[in-house]
């Protein structure tokens, strides 16, 4: 299972994943045919916590819902470390637990903590040569070389783009396997991304998407064109679920009964499917004595 993510890069294959953050979005996203998932920060601490991206999420929350969901799933997860939840030490012991949990992909950010969603203001940066110990140290860490690491920087916002291509060129020579410049602010960003932090220590490059966020949204052949080789959306399912919910809640508490929502619905019988009560029968048929 460790290298299948590994094995598609390798092969050129684009990765195209979709965010998930708790088993309901992981168990749909994973019966697409993606050929990645992308467990997201943001959502997590959100739909876990009820709070901000704003390293309130902790080292055991994140373990915890990544176990959960490579369990429960078929296909390769790359998971949102924040900065590796402290120091060198800390990077070591989130490198090995998400490992050990069943992740593929680790991205680990180059922000002070407490870290920020990359899409919010006012993120901070630690020195580069820092980033690079971490780098290192998680590349020392991991006990499968299949198991890869993702760098990523969020000094475009506050330092500007030169600084985050040297960043990113920095991370690629340091070993990471991908680089993640986050929050490009235009095309022509990812561009020079692209052209100029692309094919750098023989690292992959990773671009975010996020609708009406810093960055804008690219078609997947155009970042394909620059030198991208994996495209997350990690709001995607998050953002999808909470407009549906929103609306689904507002047409009950209107007319008092769900009769008539315009809000697309799974039957019960989908949900049963869905969560796998399947195996439930089948066991019971086997082995629950007739009453």
């Amino acid at each position: 299972m460790a290298a299948r993510l590994k094995q598609l890069l390798t092969s050129g294959e684009l990765i195209v994943a979709p965010g998930v953050f708790e088993m309901f979005s992981a168990r749909i996203a994973d019966r697409m045919g993606f050929n990645a998932l992308y467990m997201t920060g943001y959502g997590v601490s959100a739909s876990y916590l009820g709070q901000p991206d704003a390293g309130l999420v902790t080292y055991t929350d994140m373990t915890s819902r990544a176990r959960t969901i490579a369990e429960g799933t078929t296909t390769p997860l790359i998971a949102d470390a924040d900065t590796g939840f402290g120091g060198l030490i800390n990077v070591r012991q989130t490198v090995r637990g998400y490992e050990a949990a069943g992740v593929q992909a680790i991205q680990i950010e180059d922000q002070e903590s407490p870290k920020k969603c990359g899409h919010t203001p006012n993120r901070r940066v630690i020195p580069i040569e820092d980033m690079v110990q971490k780098i290192t140290v998680a590349l020392e860490a991991r006990r499968n070389d299949d198991t890869l690491i993702i760098a990523r920087t969020d000094s475009r916002t506050g330092l500007g783009l030169g600084e985050a291509i040297r960043r990113g060129k920095a991370y690629a020579r340091a070993g990471a396997d991908i680089v993640f410049v986050e929050a490009p602010e235009s095309e022509e960003d990812f561009r020079r991304i692209g052209g100029e932090v692309g094919g750098e220590g023989g690292a992959w490059l990773l671009a975010n998407m996020v609708p009406s966020g810093k960055s804008p949204v690219v078609p997947k052949e155009r970042l394909r064109e620059f030198g991208f080789a994996i495209i997350i959306y990690p709001s995607v399912g998050m953002n999808a679920a909470c407009a549906a919910l929103k609306n689904a809640y507002a047409y009950l508490h209107e007319h008092g009964s769900t009769e008539g929502s315009p809000v697309p619905s799974m039957s019960m019988q989908e949900m049963h499917e869905l969560v796998g009560f399947e195996d439930v029968w089948e066991f019971e048929r086997k082995y629950a004595r007739a009453p």
